[in-house]
Order: C-alpha cells, then sequence, then structure tokens
C-alpha cells in the first residue's frame, strides 16, 4: 500500500449529529455487542471444556462463533465511537482493514454454515458411514478451505481496491464496505470489477447451492424413512436451517442496504447495519443452546460442576 493510501482520509456521513437519538442508539448497539460476546464466548467455552462436544458439527459451530465475534468485533466498537463524535474520519488504510475482516466475517460464516449442511447430509444420508467420512483430518481440510479461499481472494480484492484512485472523500454508509470504496474511485478497471463480481459470486451463491443440493438429498431420503426417522431428521437439521436462514436473510438485507441506503434515514441505515452484524451472530448460540439439547446438558452439567465446587470451597 502506498503512501498516499495510507494518509487518504475518508469521512463517513450516514450518521447523524450526536444527541439523544445517538446516545440511546448508542445504549442499545453497546447492550447488543455485549450480549453477542457473552453468548459466543459461553458457547465456544462450553465446545471447549466438554469433550463429548468434540464432534465435528460443535467443531464447526466453534467456528461460527468465532467468525461472528470478528464481524460483530469489528464494526460495533466503530459505530459506538462515531456515535458520540462529531467528525466521523477514518483513514483509507483503515477502510480496508475494515472491509476485508467485514468480508472475511460474511465469507466464513457462510462457508461453515454450508460445510455443517455438508455434516447434517452425511450424518442423515450415510449414518453408517458418518465417522469414516466425517475423520478428524476431513474436518480440518474443510475448515482450513474455508479460511484459507477467502481470506486470499478478500486480500487480493482489497489490494486491487488500495489501487484505484479516488475522486471523493465522503462515504453515505455507517461502515466501510467495498462497493461504497470503488463507487468514490475517479475509475473502475473493467478487470477488477469482472474480479470483485466473481468474488461475490463464489462466495455468495457457491454456499448457497451447497446447502440447498443437501437438503434435497436430505429430503429425499426422509421421505422414504419411517414417521421416526423423519422427526429425528428434522429435530437434527433444525437449529441449521434457522441459522442458514437468519443468516441469509441478514445477508439479503445488507445487499438491499448497500443498494439503496442513500435514501434510508439515519435510524434506518443504524438498525440495518446493526441487524446484519449483530443479530445473526447474537441468534446462532441462541438458536444452537436452545435447540440442541446435548449443548443444554453441557451447560446444566457444568453450572452443577461450578456451583459443587463452590460448596465444596465455602465449607472448607
Amino acid at each position: 500500500m502506498n503512501l498516499s493510501t495510507s494518509n487518504t482520509t475518508l469521512f463517513l456521513i450516514a450518521y447523524g449529529p450526536p444527541g439523544p437519538l445517538s446516545y440511546g442508539v448508542f445504549f442499545f448497539v453497546f447492550v447488543l455487542y455485549l450480549a453477542t460476546i457473552f453468548s459466543n464466548l459461553t458457547l465456544m467455552l462450553v465446545i471447549y471444556l466438554d469433550s463429548t462436544l468434540h464432534k465435528p458439527m460443535y467443531i464447526f459451530l466453534f467456528h461460527l462463533a468465532i467468525s461472528g465475534l470478528i464481524g460483530s468485533s469489528t464494526v460495533c466498537p466503530v459505530i459506538l465511537h462515531y456515535l458520540l463524535q462529531d467528525v466521523k474520519s477514518i483513514s483509507l488504510t483503515g477502510c480496508l482493514l475494515q472491509t476485508f475482516f467485514v468480508n472475511i466475517y460474511g465469507t466464513c460464516a457462510y462457508g461453515i454454515l454450508a460445510v455443517m449442511a455438508y455434516d447434517r447430509y452425511v450424518c442423515i444420508c450415510k449414518p453408517l458411514q458418518y465417522h469414516s467420512i466425517m475423520t478428524p483430518t476431513k474436518v480440518k481440510l474443510l475448515l482450513g478451505v474455508t479460511y484459507f479461499f477467502p481470506v486470499c481472494s478478500l486480500a487480493v480484492q482489497v489490494y486491487l481496491t488500495a489501487k484505484l484512485p479516488l475522486c471523493k472523500h465522503t462515504i453515505n454508509k455507517l461502515v466501510c464496505i467495498t462497493l461504497a470504496v470503488v463507487n468514490v474511485a475517479c475509475v473502475k478497471p473493467l478487470l477488477d470489477s469482472l474480479y470483485f463480481v466473481g468474488v461475490f459470486v463464489v462466495f455468495g451463491f457457491l454456499p448457497l447451492v451447497l446447502v440447498i443440493l443437501s437438503y434435497v438429498k436430505i429430503l429425499t431420503v426422509s421421505i422414504k424413512a419411517s414417521k421416526t426417522a423423519q422427526m429425528k431428521a428434522l429435530k437434527t437439521c433444525a437449529p441449521h436451517l434457522i441459522t442458514f436462514i437468519n443468516f441469509s436473510s441478514a445477508a439479503l438485507t445488507s445487499v438491499i442496504y448497500n443498494s439503496f441506503s442513500d435514501h434510508l434515514s439515519n435510524v434506518g441505515s443504524i438498525f440495518i447495519s446493526v441487524q446484519f452484524i449483530l443479530i445473526p451472530p447474537l441468534l446462532h448460540p441462541v438458536i444452537y443452546g436452545i435447540r440442541t439439547q446435548e449443548i443444554r446438558k453441557s451447560i446444566s452439567k457444568l453450572l452443577r460442576k461450578n456451583v459443587l465446587t463452590l460448596d465444596g470451597v465455602s465449607s472448607t
């Protein structure tokens, strides 16, 4: 990244001036952010401490929580800071780093959800072969692919964006996104545009296709099974399906927001931005905590163990 790039300053103009509304939104976002951190760290701690949860599905869930923390921690502190500031400025370097980590959150979370759908497909459609297919090596390979290709592809995207000369220095967004930076560039090279579209298609539509194919296979097998087997399959897939629909809806809302945010009020922009960054990471551990019996049992077991330990310490 050259010197002119590192010295360039951008201004985010989607915020209103500090005031009662900003303070109210600040409190709302702050509470949601703390809840997001607490719920994801709790889920990760439960999975880490309970060896019975060291299974492919929960390992993937652990990494889904990591991606949620990356996304929320990249954006929420910035929004909280700007809500209280008169001038909302950021260096181009900082802006590009923000776009990189926001995109990492989106692409890796979507990829992990696709891998989890494949895991559910193997579990239901090939139960006798599950352990021979979903080996520890296979799990590491799937996670490696889920992280490696997005990181490399998005790093190239950031490099190409950093090379674009800027004609404007104002972005009508709450946070930096790639499209917003590209839109203030003086030129948009065709090859760069094709690369950006290719990244969006590969990491946006390919996971969706993989999830749909997995559930088509699951549905085909379930139709031929007994009622008991159908209920078991539904119970097994429900948390993932709810999580996937929740994340996909948030991603679609984000795309619409990025396309039409110029016509939204400040309150509307803040709500939609927070909805994409905070709501999925907050709901994912809650959904799995409520819907997954093994996690509920693990939480209860850990709580009882800690209570008994505290009673033993207090009695001595």
